[in-house]
C-alpha cells in the first residue's frame, strides 16, 4: 500500500494533527508534565507491531470485504492489569482457535482471527462518575488510566499506567506468538478440544454432526495421502491483535514511519477501531486514524444515519482500497434488521469495499435485578441472525462477529447451552466493566454460527 497514507484525506495529516480537533472521552490528567514524561517514554519504546505485519492483516480483510474469509475478532471487555497471567493469556486463545476452526467448516472459507488483546485497556463511559453502592467516585476507565478500586485515590488518572499497558502488551504479544507459531495451534489438538465440548456439553447432540464432519475430513485428508503432521499451516496460525484507539497520546506516541513506504502506522496493535462514542466526523479519533496505515474499524449503533456511514468511509478510506475499513455494526437484537439495511445500500451503492462484522454484545446489555450488567444470550444470537437476514436481504457478504469472552469459567452473560440464571451472575462475575461470554458459551455461539453460515 505504498504511498496510500499521503493521499488521505485534503488537508495535511500528522501524528499530532488530532489535538487540533475535540477529543472525546480522555481521561482528566492531573499532572501535564507527568503525563508528557510519560509519553516521552512510550516514544522512545520499540513497536509492539510492525508495519509489514498490518498491511498482511489488510489483505486478509480484503479477502474478508470480497466474501472469501471470514472475521472472528474476540476477547476481553477491557484487559485488567490485576488478572494477567500465561494461563489466562492461553485459555482465552484457546477458545478464539476452537471457535476458528468450527467457523472455518461452517463457512469453508478462511477465518481470520483477530484478539481484542495485548492493548485493550481503556473504556469509554457514558458519564463521567459512577456509583459505587452509595459513594459517587470518578468513572473507572480502564487499566490504562486508573483503578477499579472503590476509593476516589484508585481513580485519579495515573499516566504511568500508559507505560504498563506498554509492557503488558509487549509480554502478551510474545507470549501469543510463541503459542501460535509452537504448536499450540496444531488443528488436531484444537479438534480433539472441541470433541470434548461436544461430548460434555449439554446440547452436544445438536453440534455433533459438524464435529463428525470435521473429524470425517481430516481422516479423508490422511487417506488421500496428505502428511496432516509434516503441513505447516496445520500446525501455525496467523493471530492479530486490535484495540480502541481511545486514548490518543498513547496511540500517537506508539505511532511510527515505515521506513520502506514513508507511511505512518499505528504500531500499538495490528488494527484500531473507533467506538460509538467517539466516531464524530469532526472529531480527533477520526482525524488521527484516518492518517494511519493500519487496516482500520468503526463502531455504527442504531442512531447512526446513512450519510454518517458514508462520511465515515471517506474520511477513513477515500481511495476505496480493500481491507483498509471494517464497519461493525451494533444495534440491538430488535433493531437490526430495520436499520441495519439502509446502510448496507449507502455503503454497497457509493462503491466502498467495506468488510461488514456484527458486535451482537453492545446493543443488548441491561441491568439485572440484582444491578449487574448481563447480556442475554438468546439476544447475542438473535442479532447475529438478523444481521444475517439484512445481508441476504441486500445481497451483501455477511463478513464477520465482534465478540466479547473470555476462556474462564465466569457467569456474566446469561443463558447458553450451560444456562447461566440470573441468581447464578454473583458467583463468578470478574468482568472489570462490561458482561462477557465465558468458554462454553462461546463455543456454543461458535456452533450456532456455523449453522447460519452452512445455510
Amino acid at each position: 500500500m505504498p504511498g496510500l497514507i499521503h493521499a488521505i484525506g485534503v488537508t495535511p495529516w500528522s501524528p499530532d494533527s488530532w489535538r487540533t480537533r475535540p477529543a472525546d472521552q480522555q481521561p482528566d490528567w492531573p499532572d501535564q508534565a507527568r503525563l508528557d514524561r510519560a509519553l516521552k517514554t512510550l516514544a522512545g519504546l520499540p513497536p509492539l507491531v510492525f508495519a509489514g505485519e498490518a498491511r498482511y492483516l489488510t489483505d486478509a480483510l480484503a479477502e474478508a470485504a470480497a466474501g472469501r474469509a471470514f472475521l472472528l475478532q474476540a476477547g476481553d471487555c477491557a484487559e485488567s492489569f490485576a488478572e494477567y497471567s500465561a494461563d489466562s493469556i492461553r485459555d482465552k486463545l484457546k477458545v478464539i482457535l476452537q471457535m476458528a476452526v468450527v467457523l472455518t467448516y461452517g463457512s469453508g472459507v478462511p477465518v481470520v482471527k483477530l484478539g481484542r488483546i495485548a492493548g485493550q485497556f481503556a473504556k469509554p463511559r457514558s458519564a463521567p462518575t459512577e456509583w459505587v453502592g452509595d459513594v459517587e467516585l470518578p468513572s473507572f476507565r480502564g487499566h490504562m488510566v486508573n483503578d477499579d478500586a472503590p476509593i476516589a485515590s484508585a481513580r485519579v488518572p495515573d499516566p504511568e499506567r500508559l507505560i504498563a499497558a506498554y509492557h503488558q502488551s509487549a509480554s502478551t504479544l510474545n507470549l501469543l506468538r510463541a503459542f501460535t507459531k509452537g504448536g499450540f495451534a496444531d488443528l488436531s489438538q484444537v479438534h480433539a478440544w472441541n470433541q470434548e465440548f461436544v461430548a460434555s456439553s449439554g446440547e452436544g447432540r445438536r453440534y455433533e454432526a459438524v464435529a463428525s464432519e470435521i473429524d470425517r475430513a481430516l481422516r479423508f485428508m490422511r487417506a488421500c495421502g496428505i502428511d496432516l503432521d509434516a503441513t505447516a499451516n496445520l500446525h501455525q496460525v496467523d493471530f492479530w491483535t486490535s484495540h480502541e484507539a481511545l486514548i490518543l497520546g498513547y496511540e500517537e506516541a506508539l505511532t511510527r514511519q515505515d521506513s520502506l513506504t514513508g507511511d505512518w502506522y499505528d504500531c500499538s496493535a495490528h488494527l484500531l477501531w473507533i467506538g460509538e462514542r467517539t466516531r464524530r466526523l469532526d472529531g480527533a479519533h477520526v482525524e488521527f486514524l484516518r492518517g494511519v496505515g493500519n487496516p482500520v474499524a468503526v463502531k455504527l449503533g442504531p442512531t447512526t444515519t446513512a450519510d454518517e456511514a458514508l462520511g465515515l468511509c471517506e474520511a477513513l478510506n477515500p481511495n476505496r482500497v480493500p481491507g483498509r475499513l471494517t464497519l461493525v455494526s451494533r444495534m440491538g437484537a430488535g433493531r437490526v434488521e430495520e436499520l441495519l439495511p439502509p446502510l448496507l445500500r449507502a455503503v454497497t451503492g457509493a462503491g466502498h469495499p467495506v468488510l461488514w462484522v456484527c458486535d451482537p454484545m453492545h446493543g443488548n446489555t441491561f441491568s439485572s435485578a440484582d444491578g449487574h450488567k448481563t447480556r442475554r444470550f438468546g439476544d447475542v444470537m438473535a442479532e447475529i441472525k438478523g444481521f444475517f437476514e439484512a445481508h441476504a436481504a441486500e445481497g451483501t457478504w455477511p463478513g464477520g462477529v465482534h465478540i466479547e469472552l473470555t476462556g474462564d469459567d465466569v457467569t456474566e452473560c446469561l443463558g447458553g447451552a450451560e444456562e447461566v440464571l440470573e441468581d447464578h451472575l454473583a458467583l463468578r462475575y470478574t468482568t472489570t466493566c462490561d458482561p462477557r461470554l465465558n468458554a462454553r458459551q462461546s463455543l456454543d455461539l461458535a456452533y450456532q454460527l456455523a449453522e447460519l453460515l452452512r445455510a
